[in-house]
């Protein structure tokens, strides 16, 4: 398994907009379900700091994952830039592979 860890620091004006947008089913997941190996995605936020999130994106494999973004690359960059103004910060934390 391919995992694809980010991490947010949302506006708190934009935090119910872009849980919605970044939720296991939204609008980030239903694209990522156009490509073959997708295997869901988690959102999380810090207890104490509620405006800081991380995003957990599972694929099947790196592979499968490089495809989708080949195949979906304008529909990817036009969901980004939709979203440019829900956060104050963006990091990507870093790509993994599972062992099982």
């Amino acid at each position: 398994m391919y995992i694809i860890l980010w991490e947010y620091q949302v506006k708190p004006e934009k935090r119910t907009e872009f849980e919605k947008i970044y939720a296991a089913d939204g609008a980030w997941a239903e694209l990522f379900k156009k490509g073959t190996g997708y295997l869901g995605t988690e959102l999380l936020y810090k207890a104490d700091q509620p405006m800081r999130f991380l995003t957990i994106d599972r694929w099947a494999s790196k592979q499968a994952y490089e495809t989708f973004l080949t195949h979906w690359a304008s529909e990817y960059k036009f969901l980004d830039a939709q979203c440019e103004g829900l956060t104050e910060q963006e990091s990507l934390l870093g790509t993994w592979n599972s062992t099982a």
